[in-house]
């Protein structure tokens, strides 16, 4: 709906736009989108849209003040430059959805929003996760969960780590620490592994995923990280 434009008979959509009775092509779906988010409302519903009809439900509930307080704090030029785009990747940060890889422009705004400071990213790489900045938690009465969020959920997870490393003298399989977090990735227990590593806290024998980690710290040009 928002990316590609198919009027059922494009001559009367040429004329109408000739006569200055519609306005550009798409810019009504936009309009819709980008209100529903400004406003904290669930996105519109296409979902009934068939062949024949096309059918819209729109839900007036607000779904988190907390959101409108934060809107409502952001520098008013920022807010004035935004596109629906903007507002779009801004809704997904914010209920902690996946940007879908198309279009790219959806990346594109994302860097744009962490220059401006408005979207926070945590780790790196393919483990990257992406958040609100801390004035939109201080808004919605959830600075506690902005704090978890940085950063004392990832050190809980590595001193779990570390106490099952410890408790496992034979060594500790890659397998068997992610048993240990089954809310992360094999990638984001990797970085936290090596983490705990550059801190010398453990070590790796190995250089395949069979590899066993040691609590404690030993020659670094001995310790390969399993790819």
């Amino acid at each position: 709906m928002l990316w590609k434009q198919q009027p059922r008979n494009r001559r009367i959509a040429d004329v109408f736009a000739k006569c200055g009775l519609v306005e550009r092509a798409g810019q009504g779906a936009d309009r819709i989108f980008e209100e529903s988010i400004k406003q904290s409302k669930s996105l519109p519903d296409f979902s009934h849209t068939d062949e024949y009809e096309v059918v819209l439900t729109l839900d007036g509930q607000i779904q988190d003040e907390g959101f409108l307080r934060f809107l409502a704090k952001l520098d008013k030029k920022d807010l004035a430059s935004f596109t629906m785009i903007d507002f779009l990747v801004l809704d997904y940060v914010h209920k902690e959805k996946p940007l879908p890889a198309e279009p790219p422009e959806l990346k594109i705004q994302l860097k744009h929003l962490i220059d401006l400071g408005i979207v926070e990213s945590i780790g790196r790489g393919k483990s990257t996760q992406y958040m609100l900045c801390q004035k939109y938690y201080l808004h919605a009465g959830k600075s506690g969960v902005y704090t978890r969020k940085r950063g004392l959920d990832r050190d809980t997870n590595k001193e779990l780590l570390l106490k099952h490393i410890r408790a496992n003298s034979q060594g500790a399989r890659l397998s068997e620490l992610c048993q240990v977090l089954p809310s992360l990735s094999e990638d984001q227990v990797q970085t936290l592994l090596k983490e705990l590593k550059r801190k010398e806290a453990i070590h790796l024998r190995g250089k395949t995923k069979a590899s066993l980690w040691f609590f404690g710290s030993r020659d670094p040009n001995l310790d390969v990280i399993p790819t």
